[in-house]
């Protein structure tokens, strides 16, 4: 503030200039004769350039920031972070008078939110753009983007995003099984807005009877809490009964007779048994889409998949590396979410033979099994490996390969086989694919080409995640949207499609803080 001021000619600065003049009149004729000189040579400079080109008639050159046009002001200050014009209006009281130009905080919103509503009409209904920022954008900033709530093992995604003169909580829901090439659906779970009063409103949008009072709590950094303050709005005349019809309907797309798999209808049921219990207080915890790099086998992000009786859940596929891992966002009671659903070596892609052989579940097998033998023998190798580096150590220093070399080597041939895998996204080939006979999949209208294959291991486990064992499997990738795997020894196959809804506010500020995010993940539904 005190640059500013120094620009300005206001304020301190200007006394303080006013005391070193007072104070420099008792040194001598030496400094007074320096200022005169300074004078003189200012006043002929500004003679001699009225002298070149004509009298000037022109208004003076403004000496200070305070001294510009106001209309050149308020461009200036609409340039600046909404953050920081708080500092601004502290100035003086040319500024803090020009800071109530509604054009500035009108330019904020649009740019720092995206505000697409026409903000002049909002401005007519009495709420001006400065409220608009100061009372509800900026103070509950902090909470938009992608979030997970605590609901247990099935997890789930919250988009909260400024939509018109709303911030609305979107909860996110995968289309109904199986149809995976569907788009997301959405449920509005909370709203905050102006309409009614000066000050922010947080309603809880949950239930059938319209919106109603709720609150919001912040935690803790990246976590946040809403609490409906009429949990009666939830209920219905009909009791549980009609709101688990209701919640089917939404949840599934059909009634529980159409539904004649038993250990479905249990699953359908402990769900809704389950998650009813939140319907009044949530927590949530910010999540991150991926970072992105030229060398990933293809765009990661967020991609909905076919789990079985478990119905459709999303997944995060991001790329580590010399691997590609698919991390569950929602899940069931056997993987929770925030598990590591797939996990997909790409130095060990799997060549297919012809259709006739494909269609043999035995020789995928084989193919697979053949991959995964290799894979445990090299772990097994390193394991016995760090157990004995003195040996290793002294066979390279009596002539023979150290363990360093070969581990060189071993990281070499990954490398090539990598980049051979990874070229064909810069030129895909595609291959005829069909599924074994025996493999079951939700879906019938996977693609029938791929691109390519690799050797991966998924999650498996018991109720309760009891148990829980990787067992191999097969990626196959087929196009920049679209791949799917095959669970060897469950028989069954998932396919998963993208996740094309805009996500903004919902990117990583870093690989670290992406990192950190899928341990935590992890740890909150281990």
């Amino acid at each position: 503030m005190a640059v500013c001021a120094r620009l300005c000619g206001v304020g301190q600065s200007r006394r303080c200039r006013r005391r070193q003049r007072h104070n420099q009149q008792d040194q001598g004729s030496d400094s007074d004769m320096d200022e005169e000189e300074e004078e003189r040579i200012v006043g002929k400079g500004r003679f001699d350039a009225g002298a070149c080109g004509g009298p000037d008639t022109g208004p003076p050159h403004p000496q200070s920031l305070a001294e510009l046009p106001p209309e050149l002001l308020v461009e200036i200050f609409s340039l600046l972070p909404g953050t920081t014009l708080s500092n601004v209006a502290l100035v003086c009281k040319k500024f803090r008078q020009l800071l109530k130009t509604e054009t500035i905080w009108r330019r904020r919103c649009i740019e720092e939110f995206g505000m697409r509503e026409d903000l002049r009409k909002v401005e007519a209904r009495g709420v001006t753009s400065q409220d608009l920022y100061v009372k509800l954008l900026y103070p509950y900033r902090h909470i938009l983007g992608l979030w997970q709530p605590d609901i247990g093992p099935y997890g789930g995604l919250l988009n909260v995003v400024v939509d018109g003169l709303f911030i609305i909580g979107w909860m996110y829901l995968p289309p109904h099984d199986p149809r995976v090439e569907d788009p997301m659906r959405r449920r509005p779970l909370f709203q905050i807005h102006m309409m009614e009063s000066n000050k922010a409103t947080v309603e809880c949008m949950y239930g059938h009877k319209g919106p109603h009072k709720g609150d919001i709590q912040t935690v803790k950094k990246d976590e946040f809490s809403t609490k409906c303050n009429q949990t009666d709005h939830h209920r219905m005349p009909g009791g549980r009964q009609e709101e688990f019809r209701t919640w089917l309907e939404e949840e599934w797309g059909r009634t529980l007779e159409e539904i004649f798999h038993e250990h479905m209808q249990e699953l359908i049921l402990m769900k809704f048994i389950y998650t009813s219990q939140y319907d009044n207080c949530l927590t949530y915890r910010r999540i991150y889409l991926p970072p992105a790099k030229p060398s990933d086998l293809l765009q990661p992000g967020l991609f909905k998949g076919t789990y079985g009786s478990h119905g459709l859940e999303i997944v995060m596929l991001s790329f580590h590396g010399m691997s590609a891992r698919a991390t569950k966002l929602t899940g069931d009671p056997n993987v929770p979410a925030g598990q590591l659903t797939l996990d997909v070596n790409l130095c060990r892609p799997v060549v297919l033979p012809d259709l006739e052989q494909q269609c043999n579940i035995e020789e995928l097998s084989r193919l697979v099994m053949g991959v995964h033998e290799e894979v445990q023998r090299e772990q097994e190798q390193k394991e016995n490996g760090t157990s004995a580096t003195g040996r290793c150590a002294a066979e390279g220093a009596c002539g023979g390969s150290s363990a360093a070399e070969e581990m060189e080597s071993d990281h070499g041939a990954c490398s090539d086989s990598c980049d051979s895998s990874h070229s064909s996204r810069s030129n895909p080939e595609t291959q005829p694919f069909v599924l074994p006979m025996g493999v079951m999949a939700r879906n019938e209208e996977y693609p029938r080409t791929c691109r390519k294959c690799f050797y991966g291991t998924g999650l498996i486990a018991g109720h309760g995640f009891t148990s829980p064992e990787r067992t191999p499997g097969l990626f196959v990738l087929f196009d920049k949207d679209r791949f799917g795997f095959i669970w060897l020894e469950l028989k069954s196959f998932s396919l998963y499609s993208r996740l094309t809804d805009n996500l903004p506010h919902a990117h990583a500020p870093d690989l670290e803080r992406f990192e950190a995010m899928l341990r935590n993940m992890q740890s909150w539904t281990s």
